[in-house]
């Protein structure tokens, strides 16, 4: 019999956080956190199209190419969460298929994050909830452990913790440390507030360029002249 070791969960955030989250794109947070916080090369699997998604990570660690201890995060699950599974960002085996999203959706998942390989990609993308990964392979999972939950992973090189906000959209990911929630979200309300200003400027084209000359040496160079 394997092991799953089972962390105290993390804490949950204030629904308005979140809801104010999903107001914000993924951009817009990882810049008002010094751009950083995303992970890389997790995106939405081809052919979905989501709304954007916030929520507390519920983590899971797994062997590569094996989804035991995910089972058993999904039966762990509170409304809401973001699974987010450090898989060791290994392609050879799909951690989870269509049928484990279904399941998903009936224990209230907002999104399933997965540091290495999905399948049924077809039908993950018809599903109601996003789902990312690193890549797709057909080939199934074992079922041996050992694993991990609620304890902190690594996903797209972004350290994960169980309760640290997940925000997903069109972009890929990025991880809002959950103390520092209230004041990222503020900070990205007010880039929101400035960039559609900028919008505003293009479209009347009144935007001021200034800044580009004054922050460069250009030096023109002589042309060879006609030959």
């Amino acid at each position: 019999m394997s092991t799953c070791r089972r962390h105290p969960a993390g804490p949950r955030p204030d629904p308005g956080l979140l809801a104010r989250c999903r107001d914000l794109p993924t951009s817009i947070l990882s810049d008002s956190m010094e751009r950083a916080g995303g992970m890389r090369g997790l995106h939405w699997v081809p052919g979905g199209r989501w709304p954007r998604v916030a929520g507390p990570a519920l983590t899971v660690r797994t062997r590569p190419g094996d989804n035991l201890v995910v089972h058993r995060a999904l039966d762990l699950a509170a409304p809401g969460d973001v699974l987010v599974v450090d898989a060791g960002g290994v392609l050879e085996r799909a951690i989870l298929g269509e049928i484990m999203g279904r399941y998903a959706v009936t224990r209230g998942i907002a999104a399933l994050v997965v540091d290495g390989a999905v399948r049924d990609a077809e039908g993950l993308a018809a599903g109601p909830i996003p789902v990312f990964a690193l890549g797709i392979n057909h080939l199934g999972p074992y079922k041996d452990g050992p694993g991990e939950v609620h304890g902190p992973v690594q996903a797209g090189g972004a350290v994960v913790r169980s309760g640290d906000v997940v925000v997903g959209d069109a972009d890929g990911l990025v991880v809002v440390p959950h103390e520092r929630a209230a004041q990222v979200v503020a900070l990205g309300e007010q880039r929101l507030a400035a960039e559609e200003q900028m919008f505003a400027a293009i479209d009347a084209g009144t935007l001021d360029r200034s800044w580009v000359l004054a922050t460069l040496t250009e030096e023109l160079v002589a042309g060879d002249g006609p030959r």
